[in-house]
């Protein structure tokens, strides 16, 4: 069963999260990952959810996803957008 990370971006150094974004892709093929949603205009709908980025990550399950996220390939870039924003992230499983 597929399983997609979320997160919810606010960018504080926007250089930095630049550098950030270009480091992400390399990281995501081992782990069959992939961009759903990366960073579009978003529209709130109902509620006052007013995310400023948006990213969904698709994976072929949630044990991909968290090993993705618990990565060497990975690590230096988390530690680059921990300083560089501030993120709410989340996995989930898709049907």
């Amino acid at each position: 069963m597929p399983a997609y990370v979320i997160a919810e971006v606010e960018v504080i150094d926007r250089d930095a999260y630049e550098d950030y974004r270009g480091r992400v892709p390399a990281t995501l093929a081992a782990y069959g990952g992939r961009f759903i949603v990366r960073g579009g205009t978003s529209e709130t709908l109902e509620g006052a959810w007013s995310p400023q980025r948006v990213v969904v990550i698709e994976f072929p399950d949630r044990a991909s996803a968290k090993a993705w996220w618990a990565s060497e390939q990975y690590a230096g870039a988390k530690a680059l957008r921990q300083r560089s924003a501030r993120t709410e992230l989340i996995v989930v499983d898709g049907v």
